[in-house]
This record gives C-alpha cells, sequence and structure tokens, in this order.
C-alpha cells in the first residue's frame, strides 16, 4: 500500500499553518509537503516536525526573489518560477540556495523546482538552453548536499502559461541533463487533466526509477481522491505493481472547505484504500 504524506498547504485550512503539523500527526500522517516554508524560520519548522515525529518529504523552492523576504512573498505576487525564464538565472540560483539551506535542516530530500510561466513572445524551445543549464546546475548543487531536486509536468487550466506540461517533456529534460539528482514530481491529478491515461503513464515512467515523488488529488475538483473521475484503489495497485515505494503527496482542497474537522472528515478514502488492499 502506498505511504500518504499530508500537504499543508492544502489540507487543515481552518487552522494556522504551524498548527497543521499536530493535525496531521493526529490523523495518522508520519510525512509532510507544503508548497514554500520561507515565511517561517527553519529551526522552527523542524521543532514542529520533531515534536510530532514527522518527516518532511518535499517542497518547492522559492517561485521568484533574490531574498528570504522577497521569496516569502513571490508566490502571492503571481511568480511560479524561474527555472526556465531567460534573464532570472540569478533570482534561481539564489532561490535553490536557501531551498538547499531549509532542505538541511529539515532533512527533506526533495525540493520541486518551478519552470515558471513562459515568457510572452518567446517558444519552449527559445528558453530550452537555459532551463537545461539551471536544472544541471541545480542538480549539482543538490548532489552535493545528498539531495534531489525534482520537476513537475501541471496543466495549463489551473496554471495558465506554466511552461513545463506532459510528462515526456520532463523525461526529455531528464535525458538532456543527465544527472542523478534530478528527477520528476508526477502529480496523478495534472497528468489526468492534461494527457489522461494514467495507468499507461504510471506502468510506464515508474519502473524507470526516474520518478521520485507522486502527487494525488480528485479530479476535476482537486478534492479527496475518492471524488471524481480516478479510480484511486485501483492507480494504489497499479503503483503497488510497479515497485514504487515513495511517498503520494495529498496535495487536494478538502471537499469540505475551512470547517471543523473538515479534513479530518474526509479521510475516509484512505481507509477504504486500506481495507480494500488488505481484502482476500
Amino acid at each position: 500500500m502506498p505511504q500518504f504524506a499530508a500537504n499543508l498547504s492544502l489540507m487543515y485550512p481552518e487552522l494556522p499553518f504551524l498548527e497543521r503539523f499536530a493535525a496531521a500527526a493526529s490523523d495518522g500522517f508520519e510525512a509532510v509537503e507544503y508548497l514554500f516554508p520561507y515565511a517561517w524560520g527553519s529551526a522552527e519548522l523542524a521543532a514542529r516536525l520533531r515534536d510530532h515525529g514527522l518527516r518532511q518529504v518535499l517542497f518547492n523552492a522559492p517561485p521568484g526573489g533574490l531574498n528570504r523576504a522577497a521569496m516569502a512573498t513571490a508566490w502571492d505576487a503571481g511568480a511560479r518560477g524561474t527555472a526556465a525564464l531567460p534573464g532570472c538565472q540569478a533570482e534561481f540560483r539564489a532561490g535553490v540556495q536557501e531551498a538547499l539551506r531549509y532542505a538541511q535542516v529539515l532533512q527533506c530530500p526533495r525540493i520541486h523546482l518551478m519552470a515558471g510561466l513562459l515568457p510572452e513572445g518567446q517558444t519552449r524551445e527559445a528558453v530550452q538552453a537555459v532551463w537545461i543549464d539551471n536544472l544541471r546546475w541545480a542538480a549539482e548543487q543538490a548532489g552535493a548536499q545528498n539531495c534531489q531536486v525534482l520537476i513537475e509536468p501541471i496543466n495549463q487550466r489551473d496554471m495558465p502559461g506554466y511552461i513545463l506540461n506532459r510528462q515526456a517533456q520532463a523525461h526529455a529534460l531528464l535525458d538532456a541533463v543527465q544527472s542523478p539528482h534530478l528527477k520528476v514530481l508526477m502529480d496523478l491529478y495534472h497528468c489526468q487533466i492534461v494527457e489522461g491515461d494514467v495507468t499507461s503513464k504510471l506502468r510506464q515512467y515508474l519502473p524507470t526509477g526516474r520518478v521520485a515523488h507522486l502527487q494525488i488529488a480528485g479530479v476535476p475538483e482537486r478534492h479527496e481522491p475518492d471524488q471524481g473521475e480516478l479510480n484511486y484503489p485501483y492507480l494504489f495497485d497499479v503503483i503497488d505493481a510497479a515497485g514504487y515505494t515513495g511517498w503520494l503527496g495529498c496535495e487536494y482542497r478538502p471537499a469540505r472547505g475551512a470547517v471543523p474537522h473538515g479534513t479530518r472528515d474526509g479521510l475516509e478514502w484512505r481507509t477504504r484504500a486500506r481495507i480494500q488492499k488488505v481484502a482476500p
């Protein structure tokens, strides 16, 4: 049975962020992920992990900014990454270095590098050289710290203009960079919206060892994975059969929203999935 990590940026919205660690641990999660840690000190976050017996398994490098204050507000200002943006190499490198500092304190083995929004008048081919150079540099930096950097195809309905959208594009970048420290984050929600045929994609890519992290959510509303068009109990069996032993990040918005116990009340999907797995 896959092991699940709570995404604290989307789950437990009724609670202040720092209180979500305790809630996740109380609900039986052993690991967490979230979008960005830069609004909080790394020591404070490490203490929350330690106090509640949690592992940090993923977070994003800053989407922009040259210093921590700017990095902490870049997402709300509309930044969506710099990895593929010409002229933003200084921002990208500063963000990777800050992310690696956090990763060391949080003992987190994976950092997601957001590509960014395609600049007006540019093509994906035009930014490819900068993108590859940035990823190669980041992978080298991460490898020196025994860490991995990840790239994630994201659908353009949720993030219009995002440069990286398809699984094959991500794996082509891995071919170009040729680093064991660069991997793919495969989000099944995004994959279903952009490409569909999720089962075949899992069977194609998971056995390669190039997918270091999976994320899940119901499609199309991005609620609990027992809602919508994807049959997650079936997909969990596919994931197991493919030999994947990593984490599945629960990057979904609870259907009940920011109400007391709204996230907890929606976790029945997890229990049902485990019961189905052990049933004769």
